[in-house]
């Protein structure tokens, strides 16, 4: 039986522009002194590589630019039954502050460091592996923990939510990393976790400062991906994100965005026979986020504790 134990980690800070960086990472700073930093590496392959490459211990605890983590972080500890079930990633739930989802996205990882030295996704991926082009989780083994780590704030601009609405709007609509038909994609082929979590996406946070542009995010991304022929691998690409904003999104004022939002609603739920409604209002996001229960990360038997 082997166990790793947060606190015998490098653990290291991946940012790349969030408005929120610097001030997320004096946080973590006050918790875990030693904590590393890479900053501003294009392709996520590539910056985890740079993670991996200034770690020195065999496991590297990884935290993303927008991520608060939580006090009890370092004080993680987590045994498997065998030595073979070592090369996996450890992930930590984590709660995104514009909509209360807790799922992986965003959450704190704990890598093997080979492993992320030899791997080849995202910008690096083989053109033949739809699994690897877009994400990690279709292609990279993951163990679940039923904890949440760290708190995501991603609505420190309205680009920065809005980016983080598309992407997981794109994301959140592919079948493995492919693009389903219109027909699978809400007819039990997407797994329903994933659809559950896009249509909470679309529809909540406007509690919450800049929370109507991840829904107006989210919306578009799906839209994108399966009403249009955009090639979705741009989801990837942080500068291609960016010069799509500069160009078209950071012009819509915000007494449109409102109508925006409508206009692209309608066009899914006639394209791709969903429900898709008005967002909830202040009152609603708040009420939904008090009464709604994240479903719970089942138990990974590969691992004691």
């Amino acid at each position: 039986m082997s166990k790793i134990k947060v606190a015998e980690c490098d653990v290291v800070y991946l940012s790349y522009d969030e408005p929120n960086a610097e001030q997320n990472y004096a946080d973590l700073l006050t918790k875990i002194p030693w904590a590393k930093r890479i900053h501003g590496v294009d392709g996520s392959d590539s910056a985890h590589k740079a993670c991996a490459r200034i770690a020195e211990t065999e496991r590297v605890v990884i935290i993303d630019g927008d991520n608060i983590v939580r006090p009890e972080l370092i004080q993680q500890e987590v045994e498997f039954y065998n030595d073979s079930d070592m090369n996996c990633v450890i992930s930590w739930g984590a709660r995104n502050v514009i909509n209360g989802l807790i799922y992986g996205n965003g959450g704190v990882k704990c890598w093997p460091t080979e492993l992320i030295l030899n791997m080849r996704t995202h910008e690096n991926a083989e053109s033949d592996n739809a699994k690897t082009q877009v994400d990690f989780c279709w292609d990279i083994n993951y163990v679940q923990m039923d904890k949440c780590m760290s708190d995501v704030y991603n609505n420190g601009s309205a680009q920065q939510a809005w980016r983080a609405g598309f992407r997981e709007g794109v994301k959140m609509s592919l079948l493995e990393g492919s693009k389903p038909t219109k027909d699978k994609l809400f007819n039990k082929q997407v797994h329903w976790k994933n659809l559950h979590r896009l249509l909470i996406w679309m529809h909540v946070g406007m509690d919450i400062q800049n929370g109507d542009w991840a829904i107006y995010g989210a919306r578009q991304g799906c839209y994108m991906t399966n009403c249009t022929d955009w090639d979705y691998l741009n989801v990837r690409d942080f500068k291609w994100l960016n010069t799509f904003w500069e160009e078209k999104e950071s012009k819509i004022s915000t007494d449109m965005l409102k109508y925006e939002i409508m206009g692209i609603g309608e066009t899914l739920e006639h394209e791709l026979g969903i429900s898709i409604d008005l967002p909830f209002n202040n009152n609603q996001s708040i009420l939904f986020k008090t009464l709604y229960t994240n479903p719970p990360r089942m138990k990974n038997n590969t691992v004691i504790s």
